[in-house]
């Protein structure tokens, strides 16, 4: 069907051919146009800049006319959201032209009621910074730590091979590669296709243990060594949740576990691959803490790291207890938000299920602070960070660095047709069809995630020096404001007080803190009675 209308346009020019000798200029005249649109087809398939027209050629471009045909149609397709809000298809637009390196200003100001709660703004400088370069990095790697890795403040977030297609992973890695940046494995573990791009990458360690397990679904030590020895592998992340379903495990059907899927992951071919909803190698803190030296020893010293979405607050103290009682600590913990989005996550964990990206890394960080071990461990943020004002906002609530998934995903092309979880992706992002994956053509969309990392992070830097500052890390809560409910207007600092380093280990965290930190046990996941 997606041939369909390049197969009648075929059809039609060899009728309109074999008819003009007998009926004249009408079957010319038919003949031009049935050709015309042959051509245009043939052409839809063999250029490269456009997945959806390779994928559907003559058709597709009813698309790319309508975008251009008046600037209000533009506008709806471009800046409206599919439930007709503005706000996340205008970032969308943002990414295309940062991918395509064309021009982002628009004219006729924001899209945004300036006036109506919740928006958000930085407070600029009269005296602003001279702005210098944008390759601001961060270096990732504890006392412990023999391999640190010095990172980019914006990196590609977990997306798994399986999730998408081979294709766009090259094409995310290669980016990456080119413009000196960290791409996240995602769950589905170290492929043939991140060896395939060359460039720096994170793997993800989940409960499933892909890449690094028994044949009974276990960890296993000598497998992790080996697959830890990639020199692509710059860092090792431990999965306890994702923003978007945590608590929740999942299924690869059999019929989907490819020979690709099987080699990365280790499981077999003709077998469900599960995610089981949690770990184990360890049930407690302290375990935890033991699980993370011990992949520190076995990575050669590579920065280990743990990521989740912040649920019971007792849970994440009782992380930074079994850190002090162990003596041993991560050396990054990177906090997902709610807002996440995958295409296998249940309709109330999507929208019910979780903490959201500003709390829950206002919350880890405060309780780093507050221990005494924000000094020890970097803190990345995820979960619907695209722009440099997201990246900005998340710094000054505690990140070193930020990740994006759906950012990096437009940039591939990614049209938000809500198909991920029927392998019928348009574009070739998210899907196992070989056919479809094809039209991804990963140098050029290589180029197109180099180029949008490099103007988000030079939008970053420009905005940095509007605010007076140097770096990003110098942005304070207090620069950051938000329009309340009554329409006031309140810095970040006053919506999120910080906790005054050490406060929660001397007892003047405050009422609420003292209370969560007595009921958090280092030797149990489960709080103490208050």
């Amino acid at each position: 069907m997606r041939y369909l209308a390049f197969f009648v346009a075929v059809a039609a020019t060899a009728l309109f051919a074999a008819l003009s000798p007998i009926y004249g200029s009408w079957a010319i005249v038919g003949l031009v146009i049935a050709g015309a649109l042959t051509a245009l087809g043939v052409w839809d398939m063999t250029q490269a800049q456009h997945a959806l027209r390779r994928n559907y050629p003559i058709l597709a471009n009813f698309r790319f006319m309508l975008e251009s045909v008046r600037p209000e149609i533009r506008q709806y397709f471009l800046e409206s959201d599919l439930d007709g809000a503005p706000f996340n298809r205008s970032k969308r637009s943002v990414v295309y032209a940062r991918a395509k390196g064309q021009i982002q200003s628009r004219p006729f100001g924001t899209l945004q009621d300036v006036y109506s709660e919740g928006f958000e703004w930085l407070a600029h400088s009269i005296a602003p910074a001279k702005p210098g370069g944008h390759d601001f990095r961060v270096k990732v790697g504890g006392p412990d730590c023999k391999q640190p890795y010095s990172m980019s403040l914006f990196n590609i977030s977990a997306m798994s091979f399986g999730s998408l297609s081979g294709n766009a992973i090259q094409a995310l890695n290669k980016g990456a590669k080119a413009g000196g940046f960290a791409h996240d494995t995602g769950e589905g573990s170290f492929s043939v296709h991140h060896k395939a791009g060359g460039g720096d990458t994170i793997w993800e360690v989940a409960s499933g243990y892909f890449g690094c397990r028994n044949g009974d679904g276990t960890f296993s030590p000598e497998r992790f060594a080996k697959t830890a020895s990639e020199p692509q592998i710059k860092m090792i992340e431990i999965k306890l949740s994702q923003g978007a379903k945590p608590g929740h495990g999942g299924i690869l059907p059999a019929a989907k576990v490819t020979p690709e899927i099987s080699a990365a992951r280790g499981v077999p071919m003709g077998q469900d691959c599960v995610s089981p909803s949690r770990h184990s190698a360890f049930t407690t803190p302290l375990e935890m803490m033991a699980f993370i030296a011990q992949l520190r020893e076995l990575s050669g010293g590579k920065p280990i790291g743990f990521k989740l979405c912040i649920g019971q607050p007792t849970e994440f103290m009782a992380l930074c207890k079994a850190m002090l009682e162990s003596g041993v600590t991560p050396d990054f913990i990177v906090i997902d938000g709610k807002e996440g989005g995958t295409g296998a996550a249940p309709l109330e964990f999507a929208d019910h299920l979780g903490t959201p990206l500003r709390d829950g890394l206002t919350f880890a960080h405060d309780c780093l602070v507050g221990a005494g071990l924000r000094d020890k461990v970097r803190l990345g943020a995820s979960g619907r960070i695209i722009t440099a004002f997201d990246m900005a906002r998340a710094m000054a609530l505690g990140a070193d660095w930020c990740n994006s998934a759906r950012g990096f995903m437009f940039a591939l092309g990614c049209i938000q047709s809500l198909s991920c979880h029927t392998d019928r992706c348009p574009t070739g992002v998210a899907t196992q069809d070989p056919r479809r994956a094809n039209a991804l053509v990963v140098p050029d969309k290589a180029e197109r995630v180099r180029r949008f990392h490099a103007s988000t992070m030079e939008a970053l830097a420009e905005m940095t020096a509007a605010a007076g500052a140097t770096h990003p890390a110098d942005i304070s809560r207090h620069q950051l404001m938000r329009r309340t409910v009554t329409g006031e207007v309140q810095t970040f600092a006053d919506a999120y007080p910080q906790l005054a380093p050490g406060s929660l280990l001397d007892g003047t965290a405050g009422e609420k803190y003292a209370r969560l930190w007595a009921m958090a046990d280092a030797g149990s996941f489960k709080a103490k009675a208050a």
